[in-house]
């Protein structure tokens, strides 16, 4: 997971394409999960994404997965 070192930023994480503890732009996105229309409201869910600031590797992970 990620942690805090002395960059401006602060988040790193490992980066699986640098395969090296790099800085990570973190944020949450909410995703529409339905492709129906009537059902699109209801169906929304929180996603983290995290971008490498060295390669630009872009990785997404559903948050409530229980």
């Amino acid at each position: 997971m990620a942690t805090t070192d002395d960059s401006f930023n602060g988040m790193t994480e490992r980066c699986d394409s640098c395969e090296l503890e790099t800085i990570h732009e973190v944020s949450v996105q909410i995703r529409t999960e339905s492709m129906k229309e009537e059902n699109a409201q209801f169906s929304r869910e929180p996603y983290r994404v995290s971008e490498c600031q060295r390669c630009g590797n872009r990785t997404s992970q559903r948050m409530n997965n229980a």
